[in-house]
């Protein structure tokens, strides 16, 4: 025998559900797949997200069309004619010698900073996050340079490091001639050395945060097994904050990458004849001091490019994927 459903009596009224039919639930996933399972996080997003597409995501879209283009400045509300170039800037570009130069600096930038800042930062994280004395004061005090203004730390760096500065007086006859910051081998380097020791106090608080985060009982284990103070670091420190590391990696190379500030201080605008050019500091000079936004976007557009490289190259050297 089969059930069946007893007849509603006359005069009822249909429930809610019986009147929306079967394709309430599936409007409803619809709705919860589109907005997610909380449509109000949308809401407190929304203004961070138009200030992505208004700072970030337009000027970048803008800067490509920009490349393709014979463009140029014009007086606000004229009406001139910027024809379609095609590839001509990006020939320009890849012809110039000192964008080259500028490329090859910024690479030489970035193997020096790159490495310090992840082993520093690390070595020094995992110090201050043991119980030493004054801890607090040394964590405040590698984080002031991160947060003082560039220009105050530049004339600092530039009394010590000038040629007639401490380092020089120190050193003695070992000071290098030309000085360090106007040696054309030496500038980059030396900028390196300031970026790093500058934004040191910010990675090492990504390490303090992630190292917070590892369970001691790794370490009692490791100390069970017979594993010294360095066996334990590399065993259980370094896989442990994989994650951080795998974000200071790409910190660093997107902050490098877009170096300008340094330059344009410590040297006078890249030199001593452009040895510590950077393509943002490049660009800064095509673009505006010379007129030519249109070959100046074409460089960043390269550089944007060359980073996104790097940086997936990175991560998947890393394991960026598996952390």
């Amino acid at each position: 025998m089969t059930a069946t459903t007893p007849a509603a009596p006359p005069g009822a009224v249909p429930r809610k559900a019986d009147r929306r039919g079967t394709a309430s639930p599936g409007g409803g996933r619809r709705k919860r797949k589109l907005l997610g399972e909380n449509p109000l996080g949308l809401l407190f997003s929304a203004p961070y997200l138009v200030f992505i597409i208004l700072v970030f995501a337009y000027p970048l879209v803008f800067a490509v069309w920009m490349s393709f283009q014979d463009y140029f400045f014009a007086a606000p509300g004229a009406v001139v004619d910027r024809p379609f170039a095609g590839l001509d800037n990006y020939a320009r570009v890849l012809q110039d010698p000192a964008v080259w130069r500028a490329f090859g600096n910024v690479g030489i930038f970035l193997i020096i900073n790159v490495p310090l800042t992840v082993i520093l930062s690390l070595l020094l994280a995992s110090a201050l996050n043991r119980a030493v004395h004054a801890r607090a004061f040394f964590r405040v005090a590698y984080y002031v340079p991160y947060v003082t203004a560039s220009v105050a730390i530049v004339g600092v760096w530039l009394f010590l490091f000038s040629g007639n500065g401490l380092v020089n007086n120190v050193l003695g006859p070992l000071a290098p001639d030309p000085s360090w910051l106007i040696n054309s081998q030496l500038a980059m380097p030396s900028i390196a050395l300031f970026v790093t020791w500058k934004q040191l106090g910010f990675y090492i608080l990504l390490y303090l945060a992630a190292l917070q985060n590892v369970p001691k009982e790794l370490y009692e284990s490791a100390s069970t097994d017979g594993a010294g103070p360095v066996r334990s670091f590399f065993s259980v420190t370094i896989p442990s904050v994989r994650p951080a590391t795998v974000l200071v990696l790409l910190l660093s190379t997107v902050t490098g990458a877009n170096l300008f500030t340094e330059p344009y201080l410590l040297t006078g605008g890249g030199g001593p004849n452009g040895a510590s050019t950077s393509p943002v500091l490049l660009m800064y000079q095509r673009g505006i001091e010379q007129g030519n936004p249109d070959v100046a976007a074409a460089i960043g557009v390269i550089l944007v490019v060359l980073v996104m490289i790097i940086a997936f190259i990175q991560r998947k050297l890393a394991g960026g994927d598996e952390s």
